[in-house]
């Protein structure tokens, strides 16, 4: 091997483990919805939560739940929307986005799941799209509504069980449960 090849390998080398640094664990690759899902009967490892909307996937795949909107927990426009809209400090939104967060993570995270197409299966972001089950059949979407810790937002064509989520919301907020036992929740609405 000559010196210009030696040198070629070591700056390959170099560059993949600048880029493996870089991306630390965030997927260089477009989204595909995992193989290994449809390999173990459709059910997905959930290796993360993002927030306490959107998870993420083995294989480097997010799903964004269809129907469940919770409080943001990351600085983002839409964060300073709602912020604006609502009149409520950053940190209180981040605060209640923590909390909705948390309840997620305890529901699926390191947990198998399996999705539920709507009409739209991607967002324009490249998400999943999805109505999210655990093995046991537990209706994560809805869980998180009757606890409390989302709102409904609904997005045509994805409208399946937007009925059914406004009635756990309703039942939730009027029990005072979840984050609706906070006085601010109310107002991001």
């Amino acid at each position: 091997m000559n010196p210009k090849q030696q040198l070629r390998i070591i700056q390959a080398a170099v560059l993949t483990i600048a880029a493996a640094f870089y991306f630390g664990g965030r997927c260089a690759s477009p989204a595909r919805e995992p193989q290994a899902a449809k390999e173990a009967g459709g059910y997905f490892y959930v290796e993360r939560v993002v927030d306490g909307d959107t998870l993420k996937l083995s294989g480097c795949q997010r799903v964004r739940l269809i129907g469940v909107d919770t409080p943001e927990v990351h600085e983002s426009q839409k964060l300073t929307r709602d912020a604006s809209r609502s009149r409520k400090d950053v940190a209180a939104i981040i605060g209640l986005g923590k909390k909705a967060a948390a309840f997620t993570r305890q529901l699926v995270e390191g947990k198998k799941i399996r999705l539920e197409y709507d009409v739209k299966k991607k967002d324009r972001y490249g998400r999943l799209l999805g109505y999210v089950y655990l093995e046991d059949g537990t209706f994560v979407n809805a869980r998180i509504m009757e606890e409390g810790y989302g709102q409904v937002m609904t997005i045509p064509p994805n409208v399946k069980y937007a009925d059914y989520f406004l009635k756990l919301q309703r039942q939730a907020r009027e029990s005072g449960k979840g984050l609706w036992k906070e006085s601010d929740f109310s107002a991001l609405e």
